[in-house]
């Protein structure tokens, strides 16, 4: 029998043929093919073991690593982009915040992370910028813009504008949130707040304003002060002119903003400190 016939007939045999005890001597069998020329370090033919997974190729910024430069460019952007930031979490406390945020808010990280947004904010607002949260939560809304006033440990107030982003998560739920605080600018190109403190009011001035911002009329704060209509309209012209307002609205949030008024107390008073 030719070898050619006994491989014909062994690639016939039945399984159930074959003895179980049927043993391979070691030296018989080829570890190598002496035919094969290619290059056993050469990988271009061999089978593709990432075929399961077509998306690793198809995406490489979800290589090994990738993660964290990218998390290193957003840590970068968030600390040097002049922007006061802050990341809060699913029930809008500060989680982390840049130091921008901590320069304009007067606080550490120790006295800001933990605490509610809400906490550094005029009370006079909080209950308005805590719907605007709700809506976030409730899914009406991913973002929302508002000007609020900001307020320091040492009870100084500025106003700002504030951007919120939600970041939701699989489920389809916020999981986070990104909170940016952009403080306005007075039109000298200064910064607007001014802290508390500041001696520029008179005696005079700061019973006239402190009317204009309980709502009380001209006529009644001239009764009250001693004062003709044309004068109170006088005192209150020089504070618009000083203060910067456009009208008495302007003048009283300006003053707030500028840390003259007090905060959280009815009817609004002027700072000792501030009256000359």
């Amino acid at each position: 029998m030719t070898r050619n016939t006994a491989t014909q007939h062994a690639r016939v045999v039945p399984a159930h043929h074959v003895p179980q005890d049927l043993t391979v001597p070691r030296d018989s069998i080829d570890t190598e093919d002496p035919t094969d020329t290619r290059n056993p370090t050469d990988t271009r033919n061999l089978p593709d073991t990432h075929s399961a997974t077509p998306a690793a190729a198809e995406a490489p910024w979800m290589a090994e690593g990738h993660g964290t430069r990218r998390s290193d460019i957003f840590r970068s952007v968030f600390e040097q982009s002049g922007l006061c930031m802050a990341s809060l979490d699913r029930d809008f406390r500060v989680s982390e915040a840049n130091s921008g945020f901590f320069a304009q808010f007067g606080r550490s990280a120790a006295d800001t992370c933990g605490r509610g947004f809400q906490e550094f904010l005029h009370p006079g607002i909080q209950s308005r910028v805590k719907r605007q949260f709700d809506g976030l939560a409730d899914g009406h809304r991913s973002r929302f813009v508002s000007h609020i006033v900001g307020m320091r440990p040492s009870e100084a107030v500025f106003p700002a504008e504030l951007t919120v982003i939600a970041v939701h998560g699989a489920d389809g739920r916020i999981d986070s949130a990104v909170a940016l605080v952009k403080p306005d600018q007075a039109e000298d190109g200064g910064d607007a707040p001014v802290l508390a403190g500041q001696k520029v009011l008179t005696a005079l001035d700061a019973k006239i304003l402190e009317g204009v911002a309980s709502g009380v009329s001209t006529v009644d704060m001239a009764t009250k002060l001693y004062l003709s209509r044309q004068g109170v309209e006088y005192h209150v012209s020089s504070m618009l002119r000083r203060l910067k307002a456009p009208n008495r609205a302007a003048l009283v949030s300006r003053a707030y903003s500028m840390g003259l008024l007090s905060v959280g107390s009815w009817p609004p008073r002027v700072l000792p400190e501030c009256v000359r």
